[in-house]
């Protein structure tokens, strides 16, 4: 709301004010309507003159919109598999796309159409990393003209910024939503039915910005034009069966995207994850009351955090580091928000007695 209304109208107060001081009452006070209609008239004016300001910063903010688009979408893909429709970005001048693991499956070869054809081009995958939900695959032959995406730097982003998400909702193709920044660093574990990969993914971005089916291995971008996160699910209304939450949708951060792009296109697959593991197979144990307490550890692997920390089948793990341990889910949280070779514990129980122990975490 602009305030200048508001500052306009306190010079002509304090003028008559200070001349009621002087001993012009009668002039104060004669001429009431005078008064109130020179302060209408301030009001008019200020509010004429805030008009044409309004108009410019809508105009200003749309004409973003629109430049951001024409230097966006171009690089946004559509990519079909044999039974799933999403959406890509175009990483690099040589034909590399990156999506979601989810979106390619377990297909090898894929369906692309550009947002500025109507042709289609075969791709190839390069590899898939469902541990984060990414993938890259690779055009057979690179059309001419084709645009790489601009990736930002997702440390810098701040709740509140605007965002565009881009790519194709339910099949329709070169589409474009807008929302805002709703948080950041939040970890999701998507589900493993309808072809999701069952991953739990830390520092997401989540986001106000409509994420439909087929959004997917799009983009995320800021007004800057700079990709800074990759659409990759909606979260689930609890009161509502295979329904979405509107408004709630989840980005894996550029950050991420680069990381794990760059490895596969390099060497072919993810040599460095930087994720944390404990190297355990484990499941959810629950109490007497059928409620999740903890996660039995039914294998472990050698030589892994666990082993050297002592731990053995049959283990219940109630405890990492801070963090109550539930469910298996609620562990791999816990693990997504550590890094390889941090120091922690862990506190599990064994034949009916508590122990805690220090464990150094290994990489997934």
């Amino acid at each position: 709301m602009d305030t200048r209304p508001s500052r306009a109208l306190r010079p002509v107060v304090m003028a008559v004010a200070l001349l009621c001081c002087l001993g012009l009452v009668s002039a104060c006070s004669d001429s009431p309507r005078e008064g109130s209609r020179g302060r209408a008239d301030s009001t008019e004016r200020a509010a004429q003159a805030a008009a044409p300001r309004a108009v410019e910063a809508v105009d200003d903010l749309q004409n973003g919109y629109l430049k951001v688009i024409r230097d966006v979408l171009p690089s946004v893909v559509q990519i079909q598999a044999r039974n799933d429709l999403g959406s890509g970005v175009v990483y690099d001048g040589q034909g590399h796309i990156v999506t979601n693991a989810h979106v390619v499956g377990d297909e090898r070869t894929f369906r692309v159409t550009t947002a500025n054809s109507e042709d289609e081009f075969t791709a190839s995958l390069v590899s898939s990393y469902p541990q984060q939900d990414l993938a890259v695959v690779k055009l057979d032959d690179v059309p001419k003209g084709l645009r790489a995406a601009r990736f930002g730097d997702s440390s810098k982003i701040e709740v509140g910024q605007i965002v565009l998400a881009m790519g194709s909702p339910l099949g329709l193709s070169s589409s474009v939503t807008q929302g805002i920044v709703s948080a950041t660093g939040r970890t999701v574990t998507e589900g493993s039915g309808d072809g999701g990969t069952g991953a739990t993914i830390a520092n997401m971005v989540q986001t106000s910005a409509a994420i439909n089916p087929g959004n997917s291995g799009g983009a995320l971008v800021n007004l800057d034009g700079r990709v800074i996160g990759i659409p990759t699910l909606a979260a689930t209304d609890p009161g509502v069966a295979d329904s979405t939450a509107p408004g709630i949708g989840f980005a894996i951060p550029a950050s991420t995207v680069r990381s794990i792009a760059d490895q596969i296109i390099k060497e072919g697959r993810v040599t460095d994850s930087g994720r944390a593991a404990l190297g355990i197979t484990g499941r959810t144990v629950v109490n007497d009351d059928y409620e999740a307490a903890g996660v039995a550890v039914v294998e472990v692997s050698p030589g892994g955090a666990a082993d050297r920390a002592g731990l053995e089948p049959g283990d219940i793990i109630t405890r990492l580091g801070d963090t109550d341990i539930t469910t298996i889910t609620s562990l791999a949280e816990a693990l997504a928000s550590a890094r390889p070779g941090e120091r922690t514990s862990v506190t599990y129980t064994r034949n009916g007695g508590e122990k805690t122990v220090g464990v150094t975490l290994g990489e997934q």
